[in-house]
């Protein structure tokens, strides 16, 4: 007689996915529905602030309303922006004229290149930190982490962003504080420009670190400490095992599942930071686009800057999700 069980594991890891998909769909319809409504209900007109500049008529001003839909009621304006969004077609600009997507794609890059530094850096260095600072837990560096960490995380973003900017941009001239590039700047070859963007990147970079980096030193932390009071970390420390190896290979391996759900959380956090450091440093990406077309009413570059920024969390989680799937047989068989 065939062993069938051993058919069960496939099939309760798809019942998982199934499910995960199932939940991702229905939060991704309500991240929808309730980032048309957010914007539409905020005070102000797109259309009315450029008829009380003086350079529109009554006229003008209804038949730009038509135009863009907007002297439809809400309801209206909802079916037509779902319809729009399943067909790729995230609207008009207001305040380029261009379409979303174009002024989108122009600013998309400059904040993935921002977000995936400081995310890099932020998970390696303070996981890394961690794992140090567990090893030597009740000493000065493990007491001196702790305390940095603790500092770091209550520090406000924009207010970070500021006093760096001041030090190491304006008092000490280190680094430079606005754009990505130096203006009116003449490179030699590539490499000068690289240099150009990385000496502007840093200071973004590291103010998003510096606020972040705290919750993966204290849970990689944690998460070490738990595992080395394990019994099987006592045997493999009983064989001779290297300390070294103990730590990296047994007790660093097994002690991954809260630094893979941090690193989710990460990401919303790093993506809501990234409005206010592009503001504050003039980093030409998307928080720095949102900024600006919210003082415009620029409804549909707001919605759709949104919905990216949402879409990228729900996704990371769902990939956490599945990760955790990977990394604990438990999560399997639940």
């Amino acid at each position: 007689m065939r062993d069938r069980s051993r058919k069960r594991p496939p099939m309760i890891r798809l019942r998982y996915l199934a499910r995960k998909l199932l939940s991702l769909l229905v939060t991704l319809f309500v991240i929808v529905t309730f980032n048309f409504l957010l914007f539409h209900v905020l005070p102000g007109n797109p259309v009315r602030m450029l008829t009380r500049s003086g350079h529109l008529t009554q006229a003008t001003a209804n038949a730009i309303s038509e135009l863009y839909g907007l002297n439809h009621p809400l309801p209206v304006q909802y079916l037509f922006y779902l319809k729009d969004l399943l067909h790729g077609n995230l609207g008009m600009s207001y305040t380029y004229r261009e379409p979303v997507t174009t002024v989108l794609g122009q600013y998309l890059g400059n904040t993935v290149l921002l977000l995936a530094a400081a995310t890099v850096l932020t998970i390696v260095v303070g996981t890394v930190a961690g794992v140090i600072a567990a090893r030597r837990r009740a000493g000065a560096y493990d007491s001196a982490t702790v305390t940095a960490s603790v500092i770091g995380w209550a520090l406000p973003t924009f207010w970070t962003g500021l006093i760096l900017a001041f030090v190491l941009g304006v008092w000490v001239h280190a680094f430079p504080i606005f754009g990505m590039e130096t203006p009116n700047a003449v490179y030699a070859s590539p490499f000068q420009r690289i240099e150009d963007v990385i000496a502007h990147l840093f200071l973004p970079t590291v103010t998003l670190v510096v606020v972040n980096i705290a919750q993966f030193v204290l849970v990689a932390r944690a998460s070490v400490i738990e595992v080395l009071a394990e019994d099987f970390m006592l045997t493999a420390t009983a064989k001779g095992l290297p300390p070294g190896r103990v730590l990296w290979r047994h007790a660093v391996r097994n002690a991954l599942l809260p630094v893979v759900t941090s690193s989710a959380l990460l990401v919303g956090m790093v993506v809501g930071g990234a409005i206010e450091v592009e503001t504050v440093f003039s980093w030409p990406g998307m928080g720095l686009l949102v900024y600006n077309s919210v003082l415009n009413r620029d409804y549909p570059v707001i919605e759709a800057s949104f919905l990216v920024f949402a879409v990228t969390v729900l996704l990371v989680n769902f990939v956490s999700d599945l990760l955790y799937q990977v990394l604990d047989p438990r999560v399997r068989e639940a």
